[in-house]
């Protein structure tokens, strides 16, 4: 008989479990202390996230990479430091505006025009995908509320999350890996934003397993990094994020807000 021919591991799956070693290890180097590992369940001290489905499905199980893989992502991200880049684009053609603050929690609300793209901000991979708007104002439910979505885990440990989405690009999904400035989909009003101007709801949070929204939709006020990246620059939130993480105490703390 033929040998059996062996089988191999899905490319996305790698790419998802190299990216959380790489995001262990920048979140852990910018508090200036060795990291001690990430795990599949979200628990490891840098807030490595588990690879998800369609926000508020629950999360899934993911596999560790060859040594040598998780390997050779860290030597690259610490030779080269994370491109940030708006994420929402043409700048110029999109009438592009927003404000220092939001309601309840921090977040940042880019307004512009329906079907402007918004784009990854750094190079990562996605964890999360919502493809379908569920929100209905009789119910208002908080997983509901950002409509269609995608997150985003970057190489510098940080998620990124934007929603309100008029659709998903091909592609985009779980474990998809994704360059700063791809296009991950197009803006709208979908969620709660239905009867407000188009715009994209952003959010910087560190990262958690999937489903958990009240973190997710944003821990850290993205306006000062969004005023760098419009401008050219390359301004990092990472530390913020960190600190965030540091002074709520746990990884998945309790929804005090909109819950």
């Amino acid at each position: 008989m033929p040998p059996v021919p062996r089988r191999e591991a899905a490319p996305p799956r790698r790419a998802l479990a190299a990216a959380l070693a790489v995001a262990a290890l920048a979140l852990a180097a910018c508090s200036g202390g060795a990291s001690t590992g990430s795990s599949a369940s979200g628990t490891g001290p840098a807030g490595a996230a588990t690879t998800g489905t369609t926000a508020g499905r629950g999360a899934a199980a993911t596999t560790r990479p060859p040594a040598s893989s998780a390997a050779g992502a860290t030597a690259t991200a610490a030779r080269r430091p994370a491109r940030h880049v708006f994420p929402v684009q043409p700048v110029a053609g999109c009438g592009v505006h927003y404000g220092r603050v939001h309601h309840d929690y921090p977040a940042t609300d880019i307004f512009a025009r329906k079907g402007c793209r918004f784009v990854s901000p750094t190079d990562g991979v996605v964890t999360e995908v919502s493809r379908t708007d569920r929100w209905q104002p009789s119910t208002n439910r908080g997983a509901d509320r950002g409509g269609r979505s995608v997150a985003v885990l970057g190489d510098d440990g940080v998620r990124y999350y934007g929603s309100h989405l008029e659709s998903v690009e091909d592609g985009i999904a779980p474990g998809a890996r994704v360059r700063a400035g791809q296009t991950l989909g197009r803006i709208d009003n979908s969620g709660d934003a239905r009867y407000v101007p188009t715009h994209l709801h952003f959010g910087i949070s560190w990262p958690t397993r999937d489903g958990v929204w009240w973190v997710r939709r944003g821990t850290v006020y993205p306006w000062p990094y969004l005023d760098s990246w419009r401008a050219g620059g390359n301004r990092s939130p990472t530390a913020a994020v960190r600190a965030a993480l540091a002074a709520a105490g746990q990884r998945v703390p309790p929804c005090h807000s909109g819950c």
